[in-house]
């Protein structure tokens, strides 16, 4: 305790404000203080890092799938984080509304012939001088009538999930089914669920939320005065997963408090380790800065009053270093500052030089 004391009187009289002037230890003293140094991390020119975003599916993605007509639940067949291929069944209805449905397509069939054998017939005997144009006229005009009823109903079935392999059949056989399938519109994994067997549900009820999660979106957080020089195209990594995308779009307008921009980004390449949702910390390249920028661990940083410092190790001890913080994360912060790039600072035990430093600026 007596020579941390001394070592501490030391720094002392070692520091006279935030200057860059040594403090002078010896491996031993460092050692017994607890101070454990790290190289200076390497930033390349102009990028923007520690940046907070959140993982977002783009919206062309994602498919929620509700079911067409009032139905009972028969069964579901797939659950939440389950891959599935487009066209497979996800669940299948019980519905009366669907018989209706099928029912109105066999009797718009029905009129649909019946019209057109009356258009064929009327167009004989109108060669043939027997009846009157006006007669042909409107034969015609129900035959049109009737095709368009048809069409109409053969859509109103493909919109409630029946292909047109089983509408043929079902045009063929007159064969009426209860059961409606709900499938998949695309490759993709199910993110939500919300219906269970039994259940009875109206029209337009949510039943399953499917999505294809490559790529995937970034939403990004981008401080006011580090916005200017990042344009849409810019590569964008995000560290943590080894992914790397690019930014599609600017926002233009702050958030609230935290005078922020929103900029979006598109990430192509390691979107396996990422989960829409999640928040990560993302770095950005920016354009014609031409600034040296450094990401270094939050412990390495102090403040001496309102002034940020890092301790830079020297042969004989410590240099109080001046920085400027352009992004300050959860656990890393973005800096910059007159390094070369290849110098070691301290990254723990920063608050014993930092007391040093504050007992002097006391004493002046």
């Amino acid at each position: 305790m007596k020579k941390l004391s001394i070592v501490i009187l030391f720094l002392s009289q070692a520091i006279t404000g935030v200057h860059a002037q040594d403090i002078t230890l010896s491996a031993e003293q460092i050692d017994k203080l607890g101070i454990v140094t790290a190289p200076l991390p390497a930033q390349t020119n102009g990028d923007i890092s520690g940046l907070p975003a959140q993982v977002v599916i783009p919206g062309d993605q994602l498919y929620t799938i509700s079911t067409p007509l009032s139905a009972m639940v028969e069964q579901t067949l797939l659950g939440v984080g389950d891959p599935v291929k487009k066209g497979q069944v996800l669940a299948r209805l019980q519905s009366p509304a669907f018989i209706e449905a099928q029912r109105s397509l066999l009797q718009a069939h029905m009129q649909d012939q019946l019209t057109a054998e009356n258009l064929k017939r009327d167009q004989e005997l109108w060669k043939d001088g027997i009846i009157a144009e006006s007669r042909l006229r409107a034969t015609r005009s129900q035959r049109n009538e009737a095709h368009a009823i048809l069409t109409e109903r053969r859509q109103a079935l493909k919109l409630f999930g029946m292909s047109s392999q089983a509408i043929a059949q079902l045009l063929a056989s007159n064969e009426l089914s209860s059961q409606l399938a709900i499938t998949s519109p695309i490759d993709g994994v199910i993110l939500d669920k919300s219906a269970s067997s039994g259940q009875r549900l109206d029209a337009a009820t949510p039943l399953f939320t499917v999505a294809r999660l490559s790529p995937l979106g970034l939403e990004i957080q981008v401080p006011l005065s580090s916005s200017a020089n990042i344009k849409v195209g810019a590569a964008i990594n995000v560290p943590a997963y080894s992914a790397h995308g690019k930014v599609t779009a600017i926002g233009r307008s702050l958030s609230g408090g935290s005078q922020t921009i929103l900029v979006r980004a598109l990430i192509n390449k390691g979107t396996e380790g990422l989960r829409p949702g999640q928040y990560v910390e993302a770095s950005i390249a920016t354009a014609g800065s031409g600034m040296k920028q450094w990401n270094v661990p939050n412990s390495a940083l102090a403040r001496l009053g309102e002034q940020a410092v890092v301790f830079v190790r020297t042969p004989t001890g410590f240099r109080a270093q001046k920085v400027s913080v352009k992004l300050e994360g959860a656990q890393r912060s973005l800096i910059d500052g007159e390094f070369k790039g290849d110098e070691a600072i301290a990254v723990q035990g920063v608050s014993t030089l930092k007391s040093g430093a504050l007992n002097t600026s006391g004493a002046e």
